[in-house]
């Protein structure tokens, strides 16, 4: 796919992390994408449902696979506005996804080519596409605005250890 259709993705993926902002959960969006149309998109709801799993990627590939009947979700492309952690990154494996799309990296948890990179494992049965850097700039950016009002309001940290909230850095389109 083109940079310029990679980029429409990302934007709706950009969209869905606002909403998880809204209701205080961490910044994160996730659209998977068929054939040039959406089958799910979703955002992070660990906060609203009180749940360690309920990250944008999860939901979205959950709404895809009962969209499409199937959990093989062949043909499609997972949009993510931070790289998936491992949790994540196995899901899209598990999903037999053949292609990841995501924006900012994350240095500290990423799964997808920083600091592990699960979705290439050679030693796994499917190894998917990645296609990094797609609106970085403002997926970091609005990572780091969440994440920096946080540290401004430690009342704010929901369950964080005193200075451990937000503590990714700047590079790349990471978050800090």
């Amino acid at each position: 796919m083109s940079q310029l259709t990679h980029k429409v993705w990302m934007d709706r993926a950009l969209a869905e992390a606002r909403l998880a902002q809204a209701h205080d959960d961490v910044p994160v969006g996730a659209v998977v994408v068929q054939g040039g149309r959406v089958v799910a998109q979703a955002h992070n709801r660990r906060e609203v449902e009180a749940d360690p799993t309920a990250h944008a990627e999860i939901l979205a590939l959950r709404a895809a696979a009962q969209a499409l009947g199937s959990w093989r979700l062949d043909g499609c492309s997972l949009y993510v506005t931070l790289e998936p952690c491992t949790m994540c990154a196995g899901a899209v494996v598990l999903a037999r996804l053949p292609e990841l799309v995501y924006g900012a990296v994350d240095p500290k948890a990423g799964a997808a080519g920083s600091l592990f990179d699960l979705v290439r494992e050679p030693r796994l049965n499917h190894r998917v596409q990645v296609v990094t850097g797609v609106l970085a700039e403002e997926s970091g950016a609005l990572l780091r605005t969440f994440f920096q009002s946080r540290r401004a309001d430690p009342a704010g940290r929901r369950g964080s250890a005193p200075g451990t909230a937000g503590t990714l850095p700047a590079a790349s389109g990471g978050v800090a």
